[in-house]
């Protein structure tokens, strides 16, 4: 092979590499984070617990159905059953038995329980959803941390290659003469803390696709490359937000409220479930008997056939229950008196996440308001330090200033550089969080 071959194929081989490498859009990385999140998956389960209780109040409508049997082996003295006389023997017995009771009537019990839990069940599938949210957030803004600390390495970079072509410069005068070595070691100072500041910026990204990488669970990287994104800097249409408006979209539709209403109609099922318990209760029962003794014979001394015996002892009964409670130390009225306060705590904490949700909204309006003005004024400043910048290098290569006058027109560009990508970047998550609420689908989630 070659040197010519070798050299093509080893580049062929890293291309290859690089294009297998995956790269990652922020919908893929919530879908990630959703899979493999550990606390998803215990809120799921607690859904599926919740689920089983609901499917389980409904089945308790069923009538209860038990057997029993036993088999006995008596000494001493004991009643003969077969002539009802105390005898001083050993002898065995056997009983079986089949019972059932259906509930009629127990003051709308259980059916205030069905209610209760299927609210329960409804409630925590919101609690599903909304740790979803919160973890889909969580990524947006980890996601977010890394393109702004992407945005910073770059412009520490493009100051780098500023500074290495300005030291390259004042070497070449002062090789000529023209400058002082003085000048050189100012010129090496200033490309020594760009350098500096792209490692410092670079340590930043790696903590940034940390944070991603733990909030993904995504155990098996250490790196993680995401999708380029549009420039922060594209144009902003400023759009008047109604607080109102928002708060009435969101209220209809956001997790955390909707699964305390239906924890507050659960708490006023379950009340009226409790209430049920001062009223009478009516039920059917009815059942199935026999047994089987050793001692039952017939007039000739012969003991009768197991079969026979279970025949001939055979009893039936059907009946009805009624049970009213009268006193039971004022447990069930104490019960009630609880619950009525579990009721009011629930509508009381449906407030508390109906404030919460306002405030919230309060805060993301005001905030874009404030983001919107402090982009488009950063993006003049950029420009005039941009401008403010060139006019200072065309000034240093003539002679007219030092290069700590350069070095303080440099960082000024670049710090307004970095003001505007930090503002913008903030003002799309920003905005992001905003349609969020809007109700429109910025997470594709199930």
């Amino acid at each position: 092979m070659t040197f010519k071959t070798y050299i093509t194929a080893l580049v062929f081989l890293i291309s290859v590499a690089g294009i297998s490498q995956k790269v990652w859009t922020l919908d893929e990385c919530v879908a990630y984070a959703i899979e493999h999140n550990l606390q998803v998956k215990n809120t799921s389960y607690t859904k599926d617990s919740s689920k089983e209780t609901y499917r389980q109040s409904v089945r308790d409508l069923l009538p209860t159905i038990s057997g029993y049997t036993d088999y006995r082996i008596q000494f001493g003295r004991s009643e003969d059953p077969n002539t009802n006389d105390f005898v001083n023997t050993e002898f065995f017995r056997n009983n079986y038995s089949l019972g059932s009771n259906l509930d009629i009537f127990q003051g709308f019990q259980k059916l205030n329980s069905i209610k209760a839990s299927k609210f329960i069940y409804k409630a925590t599938q919101e609690d599903v959803l909304q740790e979803k949210f919160l973890l889909a957030f969580r990524v947006m803004s980890a996601y977010y941390d890394i393109k702004f600390y992407e945005g910073l390495v770059a412009n520490s970079l493009e100051q780098q290659e500023i500074s290495q072509s300005n030291y390259d410069l004042v070497q070449k005068q002062v090789d000529l003469g023209m400058m002082a070595g003085a000048d050189l070691y100012e010129a090496e100072s200033n490309l020594l803390g760009d350098k500096f500041l792209v490692t410092q910026n670079k340590n930043l990204l790696a903590n940034a696709k940390l944070t991603l990488l733990q909030e993904m669970n995504l155990t098996e990287e250490n790196d993680i490359n995401l999708q380029p994104s549009l420039d922060a800097t594209e144009e902003i249409i400023d759009k008047e937000i109604e607080l109102d408006s928002l708060y009435t979209v969101a209220r209809g539709f956001v997790p955390i409220v909707k699964s305390q209403e239906y924890r507050v109609n659960a708490a006023k099922k379950q009340l009226q479930s409790i209430r049920g318990g001062l009223y009478p209760s009516l039920s059917l029962i009815a059942g199935i008997g026999t047994s089987y003794f050793e001692t039952n014979v017939d007039a000739d001394g012969n003991l009768i056939p197991f079969r026979t015996q279970i025949k001939d002892n055979t009893s039936k009964f059907v009946g009805a229950e009624l049970s009213i409670p009268i006193s039971n130390g004022w447990s069930n009225r104490s019960r009630v008196k609880q619950q009525k306060i579990a009721y009011l705590q629930a509508k009381n904490n449906l407030e508390i996440q109906e404030q919460e949700l306002f405030q919230l909204l309060q805060q993301l309006v005001q905030t874009n308001r404030a983001l919107t003005d402090e982009f488009q004024q950063s993006k003049k400043k950029v420009q005039a330090q941009e401008l403010a910048f060139a006019i200072a290098q065309k000034r240093y290569e003539k002679g007219l200033i030092n290069a700590l006058d350069l070095f303080q027109a440099k960082n000024l560009f670049g710090v307004a550089q970095n003001e505007n990508l930090q503002v913008g970047l903030r003002l799309k998550v920003n905005k992001s969080t905003i349609d969020f609420y809007n109700g429109l689908p910025i997470f594709n989630i199930n």
